[in-house]
């Protein structure tokens, strides 16, 4: 077969090759090297035709799936045409592997047609120097509009907000308003509520589209606006921006500086984002494995990983000493190296639980005084039942496997110990970290795991050497 008919496989092999997804919602192998052959035949009209249709979600899918030279061909290949929107859906090694290699001129040019958000999202993973230029680039409006929401903390409201939105003032009737919305070319593309404020731009109240609808065009805004004003700061953290959203089941929420002034807006859309973004950062920082992409080199993932090894290195390095403490009574009763990683097993597990909870209830703010009590002692009774139930189990296996019921006894014990201790420190270390200004996320596995296993062997091997007289 020809080069030619290879490329032309959309049009002689049936529409099959034009259908984005297979039935398992991942893109189409067909579709996929259908693309390829336009990129590697430099065919920039057959390239635009076949990603035109896709939403930005999609493009940044597509880059995904793309190696590293065949990215840059397609972004190269689109040029103007290029949606920069579909590298906020990429990861950020990708992100900034593509960005690198762009000029900033043309960097500038995509930023520019881009939302405020978005375009913040872009610019403030690059290098100080490469971010002032691009941002020279822009028309004076825009530029000040993102070195604005730059200046606002990483991570906060401030820097996630949309720097678009319909601010009236309460003077005005309905039909005022409407027909501003239906005159005025400059609005943003999507909203869903009206922003009353006073000239200093102070909010005094909000006015859903849907009432803007129902009433006289004679009625006056500031009989119609909702006064029960709900706003973020534009310094507070986008997690706790996200609470506000989950609480007040909004839809979009306005955005105000240190003085009041409406600055932005955040919308449902932007919360979605970072509802997923924290429960990413939280699950990683929770298995050690930091900031990492599955798009990220060996050598990357190498460097995210090796210092909580390294932790946890240390950390069985102590559980050592303790299980080195006890030699000479492992000596005498060989059973006990074959039994002992049961009661660490089982206690690491259980704290394992209980962490997770806890780490789960501070990241949501639902442990108050009360609350934090009742936890607490609910986790160390569950800790007891659980110890005095799983007990009992390896207490009977022991005994019959080895024939000695001293042996289930000690185990059982032991068992019961440790339970009871994972219960405990599973909610007591992270409340710990959370108090001392510190992600409970970040270090909770290794402190429980390794309490846990210190006081598993020493507490079975403790019991035993007095039990049978080892010591």
């Amino acid at each position: 077969m020809s080069e030619e008919s290879d490329l032309d496989l959309g049009h002689d092999a049936g529409m099959e090759t034009n259908v984005f997804r297979d039935p398992e919602g991942r893109i189409s192998a067909l579709w996929l090297e259908r693309l390829r052959a336009f990129l590697e035949a430099n065919r920039v009209d057959d390239v635009v035709s076949v990603v035109e249709p896709l939403h930005t979600a999609d493009i940044g899918d597509v880059l995904e799936q793309l190696d590293p030279e065949e990215r840059l061909r397609f972004v190269r290949l689109l040029g103007d045409r290029f949606d920069f929107s579909a590298l906020t859906e990429v990861d950020e090694s990708i992100r900034l592997e593509i960005m690198d290699a762009l000029p900033n001129a043309a960097i500038a040019r995509g930023v520019a047609e881009m939302d405020n958000d978005d375009a913040v999202y872009l610019l403030e993973d690059l290098e100080q120097q490469d971010r002032d230029e691009i941002l020279s680039a822009l028309p004076t409006f825009e530029r000040l509009s993102l070195k604005r929401s730059l200046d606002f903390p990483e991570d906060s409201a401030g820097r996630r907000m949309q720097t678009d939105f319909i601010a009236i003032p309460p003077f005005w009737t309905v039909g005022q308003t409407i027909d501003y919305l239906r005159q005025e070319a400059d609005l943003p593309d999507e909203f869903y509520q009206i922003y009353v404020v006073d000239a200093a731009y102070k909010v005094q109240g909000t006015v859903p589209l849907d009432r803007i609808l129902r009433v006289q065009r004679s009625a006056k805004v500031d009989e119609i606006m909702n006064t029960s004003l709900v706003l973020v700061d534009a310094n507070e953290d986008q997690e706790e921006a996200a609470r506000t959203f989950e609480r007040y089941d909004l839809v979009e929420v306005g955005v105000v500086d240190e003085s009041g002034r409406l600055v932005g807006v955040l919308t449902i859309d932007d919360i979605v984002d970072v509802i997923q973004e924290e429960a990413d950062e939280d699950i990683k920082l929770l298995a050690g494995v930091g900031d990492e992409d599955v798009s990220d080199t060996t050598l990357d993932t190498v460097r995210s990983r090796v210092p909580w090894l390294v932790i946890n290195l240390v950390a069985a390095v102590l559980v050592s000493f303790v299980i080195g403490f006890f030699n000479g009574t492992i000596e005498q009763m060989v059973a006990l190296a074959v039994l002992m990683p049961i009661v660490a097993s089982m206690g690491g597990n259980a704290g394992a639980q209980t962490m997770t909870v806890t780490v789960r209830a501070l990241a949501m703010r639902e442990l108050d005084g009360g609350r934090l009590k009742r936890l607490i002692r609910r986790e160390m009774v569950v800790g007891m039942v659980n110890g005095v139930i799983f007990a009992i189990l390896i207490g009977i296996v022991t005994a019959l496997r080895y024939g000695n019921v001293g042996l289930g006894v000690v185990i059982g014990m032991a068992m019961v110990i440790n339970m009871i201790v994972a219960g405990t420190f599973g909610i007591l270390i992270p409340i710990t970290l959370d108090r001392l200004k510190a992600d409970p996320a970040i270090a909770s596995a290794v402190f429980v795991t390794t309490i846990t296993d210190i006081v598993g062997f020493f507490a079975f091997l403790g019991i035993a050497g007095l039990w049978f007289g080892l010591f």
